[in-house]
């Protein structure tokens, strides 16, 4: 959840170390300031990062919520990050090269308060070496030819190797690469692929990671080493580089300026994946999917600059532009050959990412003769425009705003009821959650916020008006954090609406966007805590739902299991705040009515059996690489996944289906039963609440003497 924040920020001066220590390391010479380097060459810090990362330092040992030392102890625990973000599965430095890093190992502390950025490059330096070699020795491999690789042999290879031992040996270290290849090649026979199918998949493959590590420049290393040292604080808490900064905003607030284009790479070109609905490229009509980019010219008359073999994010920067200005586009039509270019203009404009935006649906559910429209919106983030809105501009973008909009059109179209969807809504702005939560709560307290040694102050909404104060149903899922925590939260402590689904995450922290000075990027920094109206935090406890929904996965990784994750510092006073006792007296007989309706319901059954699968998977801690073996586990997973969706559709008086090939064709051409079925039964739910809280409300008035 984020807040933003923007104070002229002093940076701190500091003596830059020569050298942190006489190690032997594949050590490189300097490079300028334009990028990458060659194999023999390496990366080195630019001139603004020794300043930049000691600013970083100081924001973060001033700002962030636990005011941690930076000692050995920190500098142990960044030490071991570097290395994770760089090699995690361990599959590229060996025993021998953590030995020649350990001398780091309790130093990089005091080289940080220094801006001593030696270390980190060192280190990139010896990872890019060890990689290129990977894709080397994968390239030899390949040459010799893909059906060399014996299936017959008993082989496996470890799935997880995060907490595995270094490899020992040169020789260990390739006969994992060589693993993983062979495991690759088998993969695709298994799928039906031709030998020579896979060699060339592969072969795009090592060329594309090729590229893709050359193309590294020194400020990627720098952002993820000083994201190595904010991960000592928290998970949460990062540093983005300047282009990523713009990236991150542009998230935030779902809105640029270009021509609405989705890019991809492919091989060594930049191909158009899809087009922004209601963006300048579609309503221009010229650029198409799959139409390759290979020059970008600005204006009418300025020369075009070849871009076949870029980055895409370098393509990306090249594209976007004010509004109203021109930008050409030299492409190769999807349907043509490569002989064949011809020439785009197109005006930038604003553009709204609409597909990541709020959406609305009606549910018609007919129940006892009656027709409930039932309205649902989907919430995927909490945005907004920050800039836009500091700006005064009165049409900013907003989820607020969106939602409010969408449940006006609902309501013209004559809704009963209303689903708020934040399933896999990992949060956003504080602000938004609050200004939502808005739109059903009269007024009154939403949230309350606490930094680590001060008082909780209490964030809510001040205006007395409501947009829906109807029956109101929250649906949620592991994924749903922050923001979408408090949002769900208050409504159910404010008893407006029924939550459903399966445990939120439980991430209750709350994040500052800091621009550092200079244009040199920006810092998210966890500075408070988050408590629910009610005082209960959220923090690893996440939102419990009212009633459970089965849901594949649910166990699964959550913030409680973040090595990372800042401990949860208890509860505190609850806020006063009215309760609306809408859901509260029916709440029983709502979860006995859901009980019976799905307890033989076969998509209900098929969600419970496969939450079940999905936990026995989690056992699996190696794959064969022999092919009687694999093709054997492969065939029982087939038949496990068969059988399931028989059960379903034999229970549903369906006819059932004989193969996997069927089965894909069916889940291509069908709505999947794990997402509309948990819709339409909170739909029912919410129609049962229309009649109890009639009966309610008839039998509180005098009219009749209970509700059964």
């Amino acid at each position: 959840m984020i807040r933003t924040r923007r104070p002229p920020l002093t940076p701190t001066a500091a003596p830059i170390r020569a050298a942190l220590l006489a190690v032997v390391l594949a050590t490189s010479v300097g490079v300028g300031l334009g990028a990458v380097a060659t194999e023999a060459e390496g990366l080195q810090p630019l001139a603004n990062h020794p300043r930049t990362s000691v600013e970083i330092v100081d924001r973060l040992r001033e700002g962030h919520f636990i005011r941690k030392p930076l000692d050995d102890e920190a500098s142990n625990e960044m030490f071991d990050n570097y290395l994770d973000i760089l090699d995690g599965r361990r599959v590229h430095f060996t025993a021998a090269d953590i030995a020649d890093f350990e001398p780091y190992r309790l130093v990089l502390d005091d080289a940080l308060r220094d801006g001593d950025l030696e270390p980190a490059f060192a280190i990139y330096n010896r990872y890019r070496d060890r990689a290129l070699q990977r894709i080397a020795f994968e390239e030899k491999l390949l040459e010799r030819g893909v059906d060399e690789f014996d299936f017959t042999v008993d082989e496996s290879m470890e799935l997880d190797r995060t907490e595995a031992p270094w490899p020992a040996t040169q020789e260990e270290l390739e006969n994992l690469w060589r693993l993983d290849l062979k495991s690759r090649v088998l993969g695709g026979k298994l799928a039906g692929e031709s030998f020579e199918a896979i060699d060339e998949a592969l072969s795009t493959r090592t060329a594309s990671r090729t590229r893709s590590i050359r193309q590294t420049r020194s400020e990627d290393v720098f952002q993820s080493y000083m994201n190595a040292f904010a991960l000592t604080y928290d998970e949460h808490t990062q540093y983005f580089s300047p282009r990523d900064s713009e990236d991150f905003n542009i998230f935030m607030s779902l809105s640029l300026e270009g021509i609405g284009a989705v890019l991809e790479t492919q091989d060594e070109y930049t191909i158009v994946r899809r087009l922004v609905k209601g963006g300048p490229a579609e309503k221009g009509g010229e650029l198409k999917p799959l139409d390759r980019i290979v020059a970008v010219g600005q204006s009418d008359n300025q020369p075009f600059v070849p871009i076949v073999g870029w980055r895409s994010d370098d393509v990306v920067q090249l594209i976007r532009g004010p509004k109203g200005h021109t930008v050409r586009l030299k492409i190769i039509p999807a349907d043509a050959d490569e002989s064949e270019t011809r020439v785009v203009k197109i005006v930038r404009d604003a553009v709204n990412l609409v597909e990541q935006s709020a959406s609305k649906s009606l549910l018609k559910l007919n129940r006892d003769g009656r027709e409930y429209r039932v309205g649902v919106v989907v919430i995927p983030t909490f945005y907004v425009d920050f800039k836009a809105m500091h700006a005064g501009d009165p049409k900013y973008k907003s989820t607020t705003r969106d939602v409010a909009q969408l449940i006006t059109e609902l309501k013209a179209e004559g809704m009963d009821a209303l689903i708020v969807d934040v399933r896999n809504n990992g949060g956003g702005s504080l602000q938004e959650a609050v200004e939502l939560t808005g739109l059903f709560v009269e007024s009154g307290p939403v949230v309350q916020v606490k930094s680590l040694r001060g008082r909780p102050r209490v964030l809510g909404d001040r205006d007395d008006a409501s947009v829906w104060n109807g029956p109101l149903a929250v649906m949620v899922n592991r994924f749903s954090a922050s923001a979408s925590e408090i949002f769900a939260g208050a409504i159910q402590d404010y008893d407006l609406g029924v939550v459903v689904g399966s445990r939120t995450f439980g991430k209750g922290t709350v994040q500052t966007l800091i621009d550092l000075p200079r244009q040199r990027g920006q810092l998210k920094v966890t500075e408070r805590q988050f408590y629910r109206v009610s005082g209960v935090s959220t923090h690893f406890n996440g939102i419990v739902p009212d009633i459970v929904y089965p849901t594949p996965g649910d166990l699964l990784y959550r913030e409680r299991d973040r090595g990372g994750a800042i401990a949860s510092t208890g509860d505190v006073a609850p806020a006063r705040h009215p309760s609306a006792n809408r859901f509260g007296p029916v709440l029983e007989r709502l979860r006995s009515r859901h009980d019976e309706r799905t307890r033989d319901d076969p998509d209900f059954a098929y969600l419970e059996a496969r939450r079940e699968y999905v936990e026995h998977l989690r056992d699996r801690t190696h794959i064969s690489l022999a092919e009687a073996a694999r093709l054997k586990q492969k065939e029982e997973d087939d038949a496990w996944d068969l059988r399931l969706e028989n059960q379903r559709l034999v229970a549903k008086g369906e006819e059932p289906i004989e193969s996997m090939d069927e089965l894909a064709d069916r889940e291509d051409s069908e709505d999947a039963p794990d997402d509309d079925t948990l819709v339409v039964e909170t739909a029912n739910i919410l129609a049962d609440y229309v009649g109890l809280a009639s009966g309610l409300a008839l039998a509180e008035s005098g009219t009749q003497s209970s509700v059964q």
